[in-house]
């Protein structure tokens, strides 16, 4: 029972190892096209948000020129609040990767380790009803 469970964890280990650099990019690359879709969508919106600014409000080109220079600022500043969470995004990853990665490994090498310590009681265990049985053959025959 034992030597098939740790089969499986050692399965589970590689499977892990093997998969996980796929499941990071995948991350990676799923979350730069949210962000894409989101940049896209703020452009979007700014740009309509400035043609109903000059459809609403011809009076000067000053004016609509100011409010896309702040509309421009907003988006890029949104980026970069966006870039951060990118990169934590990438740590959390990491730090995930490595916990699972890890955590079949210690419960293997737990495994393993408890399975070599009762061989080495009961081994003990046996030395000691050798000499007790030794002991009261010795007493028997006294």
């Amino acid at each position: 029972m034992k030597v098939k469970l740790l089969n499986v964890l050692v399965v589970c280990v590689v499977t892990l190892a093997v998969l996980s650099p796929a499941i990071l990019v995948f991350s990676m690359v799923w979350g730069r096209h949210i962000e894409l879709v989101k940049a896209q969508n703020l452009t979007c919106a700014v740009n309509n948000n400035s043609r109903a600014n000059d459809f609403l409000a011809p009076q000067g080109e000053s004016l609509t020129y100011s409010h896309n220079q702040t509309s421009i600022s907003t988006s890029k500043s949104h980026l970069k609040t966006r870039n951060l969470t990118a990169v934590e995004q990438y740590q959390l990853a990491t730090i995930l990767e490595w916990f699972f990665l890890i955590t079949p490994i210690c419960v293997g090498l737990g495994i393993i380790g408890y399975d070599k310590y009762i061989a080495y009681r009961n081994a003990i265990f046996r030395e000691q009803v050798e000499m007790l049985e030794r002991l009261w053959q010795e007493s028997i025959e006294q």
